[in-house]
């Protein structure tokens, strides 16, 4: 009843300041085949993005509905409209936000009006035009694959990779360019996320953001996850924990250091962590002699699953898990995403992350050289 109450007044107290001349103004024109008196709401997100309780509603008349409200700092909204599939993100920005939309494709509303909402705009357009270029060649990928021409195949492949490039090089240019935008922020937390750049980049970069912008709750959110990684940066001593071995036993990480030691978050069900296995089981018969020790920590459901993907991929070095996905340990290292890599010497200082295929022996051929 309370948060009840509580949502009640915060939507009474959006409505009766719709006069503020410093608010926001949505003014939407919609085609499309769609009846006057269709019901329109205006959501707020959760802290997962998600949208969450009706912020106010609108009808539609002659194919045209409208918002107003106060602006404290910039968030993002989503307009949805009943009975049509999708939503239309927008900005909460000061001013009046233009927009216009056909009633079948409400996610690729056109937004003009405000700075927040011109940036959005075109940011959404490059990236969907990325995104199109990706499918094209997926589906060429595809079709190359299905008839076995293997030249067509890594000629794709490789244009493929060079797409992903030119997408992570837009995004931290349009964060570098933009530091008073919004939508910045949202793709730097993706960029942490991703681990697309190392921690200390990404802090330099989201202190070049303008202080508005980091004074939202998604940038807030990007800082606290920053803070956290610090105690996982490179330089920074691993932190110990203890967690169940395939037999029962409980093992600590620091009872089983080498002169150097890959932490390696992984799981059976993970593709990429099952494709990586060969390439680090090749690794470590190749170095554990000469000190290299590895320590696996599953994030697996169930302990058969892992304890099958470890004899099936010949797995035979130390392991533990708590058999409980994304649990306290891969909290602990601020693993959101795996296969996730940690290497550490023989005092637990981490000296490099998430490395994989010839980068990773090469690194431990460095370290143990």
């Amino acid at each position: 009843m309370k948060k009840f109450l509580m949502i009640f007044l915060s939507i009474v107290t959006f409505i009766s300041c719709t006069s503020d001349p410093d608010g926001f103004r949505i003014k939407a024109t919609i085609t499309g085949d769609i009846a006057d008196g269709t019901l329109v709401f205006l959501r707020g997100i959760d802290e997962n993005y998600r949208p969450v309780a009706d912020l106010d509603t609108a009808t539609i008349r002659n194919g045209k509905f409208s918002f107003e409200g106060p602006v404290g700092l910039p968030e993002l909204r989503y307009i949805f409209i009943d009975s049509l599939n999708g939503n239309i993100p927008v900005i909460n920005d000061k001013g009046t936000i233009e927009i216009r939309v056909q009633k079948d494709s409400l996610g690729y509303a056109k937004l003009k009006g405000t700075p927040q909402n011109m940036l959005f705009s075109d940011y959404l357009s490059s990236s969907r035009e990325i995104s199109l270029k990706g499918q094209s060649i997926g589906a060429d990928l595809r079709k190359a694959q299905a008839e076995g021409n293997s030249e067509v195949f890594e000629s794709l492949r490789e244009e493929l990779f060079e797409l992903q490039e030119e997408a992570k090089i837009f995004e931290l240019d349009f964060v570098r360019e933009n530091p008073g935008s919004l939508i910045a922020v949202f793709i730097l937390e993706k960029i942490l996320a991703g681990k697309i750049l190392p921690e200390n980049e990404v802090q330099d970069i989201f202190n070049g953001l303008s202080p508005e912008i980091q004074e939202t709750p998604v940038a807030k959110k990007v800082l606290a996850q920053l803070e956290k990684a610090v105690t996982t940066a490179i330089g920074a001593k691993a932190p110990n924990f203890t967690g169940p071995t395939p037999s029962g036993e409980e093992l600590a990480l620091y009872d089983a250091l080498g002169k150097v030691t890959i932490l390696d978050f992984w799981a059976a069900w993970c593709k990429p962590c099952r494709i990586e296995n060969p390439n680090v089981v090749r690794v470590y018969e190749k170095y554990h002699d000469k000190g290299l020790n590895i320590f696996g920590v599953s994030l697996d459901r169930k302990a058969e699953d892992w304890k099958k993907a470890i004899a099936d991929d010949g797995l035979i070095w130390n392991h533990v898990s708590n058999v409980n996905y994304f649990d306290q340990i891969a909290q602990l290292y601020n693993v959101n995403g795996i296969p996730a890599t940690f290497i550490l010497d023989e005092n637990g200082i981490i000296v490099a992350k998430n490395l994989r295929g010839p980068a990773l022996e090469a690194k431990i051929a460095e370290l143990l050289q």
